[in-house]
């Protein structure tokens, strides 16, 4: 029904499914994925068509430091475990997220470590 009041989260999981619809990961293009929290960010390299998860980096693993330079060097983590596993390119899902301050400093990160989106 129009005019009901949806969740910022919801709101967020809607637009993930109507990206997920678009954008899939194979063995030789992963999904890189992001997830945010409050405190933290995740990202993951997932092949959707085995269903597997290639690689994460968290930002729990990090010393302390302001988020966005936490989100900058989970980009060039996840990049530097994808070359150890042979993967140059992938496909990017912001999972509903604004491409905007730490997601953008992921997908930053990414490209610089050397993925190609």
């Amino acid at each position: 029904m129009p005019g009901i009041a949806k969740s910022r989260e919801q709101k967020r999981t809607r637009r993930h499914l109507r990206v997920r619809k678009k954008v899939s990961g194979t063995s030789e293009r992963p999904r890189l994925v992001i997830f945010r929290s409050l405190k933290h960010i995740t990202a993951q390299l997932v092949d959707d068509v085995s269903r597997r998860t290639l690689a994460t980096v968290s930002s729990t693993d990090l010393e302390t430091g302001k988020k966005t330079q936490k989100s900058l060097e989970v980009g060039k983590r996840i990049a530097a475990r994808a070359k150890d596993a042979g993967i140059k390119k992938v496909v990017f899902d912001r999972a509903g997220y604004k491409y905007h301050g730490r997601v953008k400093a992921v997908a930053d990160g990414a490209r610089e470590g050397g993925l190609e989106f």
